[in-house]
């Protein structure tokens, strides 16, 4: 229930940790004021102080952070006020918070039950016999089967989605008045993420939570939020409700986030994305006046750099820190993108034929032995047959476990395929590991990762890590030749020549990025496969790395294999969509027609799941119930007829489905007659 009392008041919050450098003021002038059950959404790049703000308001910053400046009232009460026994007593109990990484908030050593019982037991001092009562009872609130097994169980025999169901049901135990969301999505297939939102959504109601929702995810904060607070180093440029901050932003930072985004409309050659030019600045480097002067495209001196720059009504409760929001034409604002005309497919280069990868498990217990079941096969990937041109982007998409980063390690030698085979470049590698492989066949076969970090060496230099894969494949022999070339790769991937001195500690997460893509593209290859490069970055980083992979793709007519779980980034990208569900190919065809009907049910489901930043957007909604089942017990017949909500009925059971053909490109293996599956209503529409 809303109620017109504050439940949570920020005025004029500054937040700073003291460290040996000296203060570093992480958040300045952050007001913000929440009633019982209202749900803010807080949106910004990364390092721009939204979860120090979700920090500060809990006053659980570490020994060296602290409030430097204004105040933090929970229900009247000042939390700087507060002794650390009340702020225990007050944790967990009134405020909760869930974190990015559920497996961060769990204890690895103890069973699920332990760590929900201790929770009321702790802040209402129930038996643990009550407490266990009220454990079950918020599993089946979250909607995690056989409650009982489930409390059994340890933190690392549960899925993600599953885990992160965990964190929140331990979260709302005590029934908290205040919940702070950080990124509680991020690591989370789009059909778990949207399951998991509208449970968030629903809980809220039930128990009159107030949410304060941090995210970089527009499209979720459009979905879940009443009201919107965007965040630019350290400070507040722009709040109001969802319908004023979306449909009339009226902060050029604000622009620029909706720029960078893949909406409905946005198209590689036509409408490219526009990334932010330059990067956050570091908070001793912050400049005069405005924050995002440097970057602004309205800049204008001897006005944006004043001291003091207000959070300023712009209409009602719609706020903007910004001198010229009135001067600047917002109707007229021209995109700063340039055009490309699409890129010629060229001849096939990759052929992919029935491929199967299965991994034995053995069993070796005594039943196990005597039933004759000692062996049993997981199916990662199962008859696999598709395609791949030459300056083309065809896009794997798919749940977690769907097999396509399996396919990946076989294409690229890592694994070698059980059956079938295939062709690249004529030549046939479904069963050469990469140790068989000629240097010709690696250097033409490169990949980029989605973590940089984990395949970058911290004690080798920029410019070393991909010196060494020039030299490697032969590409230049000439220690002159090679430092030209290198230079080239950085000039290619727009970061400056004096980064191939620095250590990849010296870069940010964008940076590293395009160095593994540098690294990748250094031995002048045929094919690049991408397993989610820009799933871990920043709207505004994913929009320069999206378009640098384009811009490197037209230039040197590689063919990208991209594998992702987001549809947004897959419709503007791909050129192809292949759609995988425990491991074989449910859809598959040209990008237009993946995103129109007819359509495979689960298709459907993704494409529902896709959260949207645009209010004039209209979506069905359709949430998968359940797991995928175990890939060591695939279902008979259709592997999604456990959770598919167009189930026929037995035949599905029983029946593996046709392989229908709608055209050239576009297949859907689904026992629908493809005069049914003509019938489904567009899953994503315009309302304007």
């Amino acid at each position: 229930m809303k109620t017109d009392a504050p439940l949570l008041e920020i005025k004029n919050l500054c937040l700073s940790y003291f460290t040996r450098a000296g203060e570093v003021p992480a958040v300045i002038d952050f007001s913000l004021s929440m009633k019982a059950g209202e749900c803010v959404g807080l949106v910004g790049e990364s390092g721009c102080g939204k979860s120090t703000v979700a920090m500060g308001i809990m006053r659980y910053m570490g020994n060296n952070g602290d409030i430097v400046g204004g105040t933090v009232h929970y229900k009247g009460r000042d939390m700087a006020a507060l002794s650390r026994q009340k702020l225990r007593k007050l944790r967990g109990a009134e405020i909760a918070i869930v974190y990015q990484e559920p497996m961060a908030a769990l204890n690895p050593s103890l069973t699920i039950e332990t760590q929900l019982i201790e929770v009321p037991m702790y802040h209402e001092g129930i038996s643990a016999t009550e407490a266990r009562r009220r454990a079950i009872e918020i599993l089946e609130d979250v909607r995690l089967p056989d409650a009982e097994l489930m409390l059994s169980k340890y933190p690392h025999q549960l899925s993600g989605g599953q885990q992160q169901r965990i964190v929140i049901a331990m979260a709302l135990l005590s029934n908290p008045s205040l919940l702070l969301l950080d990124e509680p999505t991020t690591a989370l297939d789009v059909t778990v993420e949207a399951g998991i939102v509208s449970l968030i959504a629903e809980l809220s109601k039930k128990y009159g939570t107030a949410l304060l929702y941090i995210s970089h995810n527009l499209g979720l904060i459009l979905k879940v939020c009443d009201r919107v607070c965007v965040m630019y180093s350290g400070e507040v440029i722009e709040q109001g409700s969802i319908t004023e901050v979306f449909n009339a932003p009226r902060h050029p930072y604000t622009h620029s986030l909706f720029d960078c985004i893949p909406l409905p409309g946005a198209n590689k050659t036509t409408r490219p994305l526009v990334p932010i030019r330059g990067q956050l600045p570091l908070t001793h480097e912050r400049p005069k006046g405005c924050n995002f002067g440097p970057r602004c495209d309205h800049y204008q001196p001897g006005l944006c750099n004043r001291d003091n720059i207000p959070l300023e009504p712009i209409d009602g409760d719609h706020l903007g820190r910004c001198m010229r929001w009135q001067d600047i034409r917002w109707s007229k604002k021209e995109s700063a993108a340039q055009t490309a005309p699409p890129a010629p497919v060229g001849k096939k280069v990759l052929h992919v034929d029935n491929i199967q990868k299965y991994y034995p498990v053995h069993d070796r217990s005594i039943g196990a032995v005597i039933s004759g079941k000692g062996v049993r096969y997981v199916k990662a990937n199962e008859t696999l047959t598709f395609s791949a041109r030459r300056q083309e982007t065809v896009a794997i998409v798919g749940e977690s476990g769907c097999g396509k980063s399996t396919f990946a390690k076989v294409l690229m030698g890592l694994e070698t395929a059980t059956n079938g085979n295939i062709y690249f470049n004529g030549d046939e590698i479904a069963r050469k590991s990469v140790q068989k492989r000629t240097a010709r066949q690696l250097s033409s076969l490169q990949m980029i990762f989605q973590n940089p970090d984990d395949t970058l060496n911290p004690s080798i230099s920029v410019g070393g890590h991909i010196a060494r894969v020039i030299r490697k494949f032969g590409v230049e022999t000439e220690p002159v030749k090679i430092e030209e070339r290198v230079n080239q790769l950085l000039d290619l991937v727009k970061l400056p020549r004096e980064f191939a001195s620095r250590r990849p500690r010296q870069l940010s997460g964008g940076q590293k990025q395009r160095v593994g893509i540098a690294r990748a593209f250094a031995g002048n290859p045929a094919m690049v496969v991408a397993d989610e490069p820009i799933s871990a970055l920043d709207v505004s980083v994913q929009a320069a790395v999206a378009e640098l992979l384009m811009d490197i793709q037209r230039k040197q007519g590689t063919t990208l294999l991209f594998i992702s779980h987001d549809l947004s980034v897959v419709r503007y990208l791909a050129d192809r969509v292949i759609v995988m569900y425990l491991g074989k190919i449910m859809e598959s065809g040209t990008t237009s027609e993946i995103f129109s009907p007819p359509y495979h049910p689960y298709t459907e489901a993704l494409l529902s799941a896709i959260p949207i930043a645009d209010p004039n957007i209209k979506k069905r909604h359709i949430v998968l119930e359940g797991a995928p089942p175990s890939v060591l017990e695939t279902p008979e017949g259709c592997p999604f007829h456990t959770r598919c909500p167009r189930k026929l009925g037995t035949i599905c059971e029983r029946d593996a489905p046709p392989v229908q053909r709608l055209s050239e490109e576009h297949s859907i293996s689904c026992h629908i007659p493809l005069e049914d599956l003509n019938r489904f209503e567009a899953v994503i529409q315009s309302v304007s």
